[in-house]
């Protein structure tokens, strides 16, 4: 995680390195083509001191080309793998983060799973206590159907029978006028009977 923090440094850093890579490659080639040139002036020159002395030069000159090529050599695969540690550190700083991302993650994903699920368990049981509610309500329900099937089973009854009594009560009503009817024609009879005095003699 640090390595996205300071990228401004480190692309900076290369750059310098690079540049002072290439002045030192320069100079190692610089030195060799000296070393040539005074080879060269050297035999040109015919003496043989000189050119003994100019070929010890050019070793002296090739031998520093070498040592700072050979050195330049080392500092780049030094920092090469100055490089690759400083990415595997990152990297490694990278998966400490996103294994603790994942871990926090799995963490609240468990915590929201165990939360739904305890609220479906809880639903669950409410549906049931629901459901058996549901279950007895009709089951209350159909016994008071009955109940009122049988109680206005038995009002028809009644009010048959009621209209039955009234209807035989009528009937005796108008038969016990009848029958006033008839008692008061016959005390009629009797009166009048009685009152003739030929048959009261007889």
């Amino acid at each position: 995680m640090s390595s996205p923090s300071s990228p401004a440094p480190s692309s900076r850093a290369p750059k310098a390195r690079r540049r002072q890579r290439s002045v030192r490659l320069t100079l190692a080639v610089a030195l060799l083509v000296l070393a040539a040139l005074l080879v060269l002036g050297g035999i040109l020159s015919g003496s043989w001191l000189t050119l003994v002395l100019a070929a010890v030069v050019g070793v002296v000159l090739g031998a520093a080309a070498t040592r700072i090529t050979h050195s330049e050599l080392m500092e780049t695969r030094r920092e090469a793998a100055r490089d690759r540690a400083e990415q595997a550190q990152a990297y490694r700083d990278l998966t400490v983060a996103r294994t603790a991302e994942h871990a926090a993650f799995t963490e609240t994903m468990e915590s929201r799973i165990a939360a739904h699920e305890s609220a479906i368990t809880e639903l669950e049981e409410a549906l049931t206590s629901a459901q058996k509610r549901a279950a007895e309500a009709t089951r209350k329900m159909n016994a008071e159907a009955r109940r009122a099937d049988v109680a206005e089973r038995e009002g028809r009854e009644k009010s048959e029978l009621l209209e039955d009594a009234e209807q035989r009560a009528a009937e005796a009503i108008v038969r016990v006028a009848e029958l006033e009817q008839e008692l008061d024609v016959l005390r009629a009879e009797l009166h009048a009977w009685q009152s003739t005095p030929a048959r009261r003699h007889a």
